[in-house]
């Protein structure tokens, strides 16, 4: 019986034992994994002092009042580029208006030199003022005609136009 109870005692003492070498496992396991947090703790540290000595060089290599000086200078250099294409795109457009106009200019030639030949036709003989009506009532519908026609083209041209504006919103 005494063999059995110092057998049963040395028993409690190895499981005794074993547990506090599994708590001792557990505690190192904590205290590497505190150092390991540590050592990358100060990795990272010394990873932000680099850097932060990089973002000094680059600001004193950059010199911010420069660059904004230089910025400014862009920005009225872009705003006087605009200045400068509004003013060639209103000549462009001063330059295709100059189209209307001489048309204009083209029907009053037309006016000025009908009533030239009105007048001349009033100093001949009556049956040559008779053929010179005939003729220019004929050129005057030909031109009503063609005036007519373009009026059409350009209607046409105008209701394509809005079609394909309407595909487009749609």
């Amino acid at each position: 019986m005494g063999s059995a109870k110092a057998l049963a005692k040395e028993i409690l003492m190895s499981r005794k034992a074993v547990n506090r070498l599994y708590e001792n496992k557990a505690q190192l396991n904590s205290i590497s994994m505190h150092l390991g947090e540590s050592v990358a703790i100060a990795r990272t540290v010394g990873h932000l002092d680099k850097s932060a000595e990089v973002m000094k060089l680059v600001n004193n290599l950059m010199k911010a009042p420069e660059v904004a000086a230089t910025m400014q200078e862009f920005s009225k250099e872009m705003i006087k580029a605009g200045v400068i294409e509004e003013m060639v795109n209103d000549s462009l457009d001063t330059a295709l208006d100059s189209d209307d106009i001489e048309e204009e200019i083209e029907e009053e030639v037309d006016k000025v030199l009908t009533e030239i030949a009105g007048e001349t036709a009033a100093q001949l003989p009556e049956a040559v003022r008779k053929e010179r009506v005939r003729v220019s009532t004929q050129t005057a519908s030909t031109s009503h005609e063609e005036e007519a026609i373009a009026e059409g083209a350009d209607d046409e041209e105008l209701e394509e136009l809005r079609a394909r504006l309407d595909k487009v919103r749609t």
